[in-house]
């Protein structure tokens, strides 16, 4: 699957979740689901060094499918940029990770990130989490075509599985 990234950001993602959808539709199991799209992000969004997700486990965020670097495997709640939209759930964009108060470094390469709760019966079970090693890669129409992503996977994925 591959994406026009020259294109204007909302036609981006419009097409990116289009694709993610049927993805997505595919197959419920949400381990399955998140592995295939963590690989699909990390191919198709230019300027990233790392996509995937955390699940929430006995109060802490467990490492979970992912591409990029080696990471951190556990992430206490409200502890870091995953930590913190876990624990608030809410989307936490950080244009430079040095200034997040608590960031904790699992790639020293990355200078900006975006972490989305995803949730299940109204709790937080997983958060996607993007890094760029380009400050400020994140914008507004990066958070709304995310945020939709995210309400895919919750819609597509068997989530009380986790």
């Amino acid at each position: 699957m591959e994406i026009d990234a020259n294109q204007p950001v909302q036609g981006f993602y419009s097409e990116l979740n289009q694709l993610a959808g049927g993805l997505l539709s595919s197959e419920a199991d949400p381990i399955a689901g998140m592995a295939n799209l963590s690989s699909f992000l990390y191919q198709v969004m230019q300027d990233i060094n790392w996509a995937g997700f955390y699940i929430v486990r006995d109060g802490q965020l467990v490492l979970g499918p992912f591409h990029g670097k080696p990471a951190c495997t556990r992430i206490p709640l409200g502890k870091g940029v995953c930590g913190t939209a876990a624990g608030d759930n809410r989307i936490v964009r950080v244009a430079d990770v040095g200034e997040f108060p608590g960031h904790i470094a699992c790639d020293a390469a990355s200078r900006s990130e975006i972490v989305l709760p995803v949730t299940y019966a109204g709790q937080v079970v997983a958060v996607l989490d993007i890094d760029s090693p380009i400050a400020c890669r994140f914008s507004e129409e990066d958070e709304g075509g995310l945020a939709a992503l995210v309400k895919l996977v919750e819609e597509h994925l068997d989530l009380a599985r986790l």
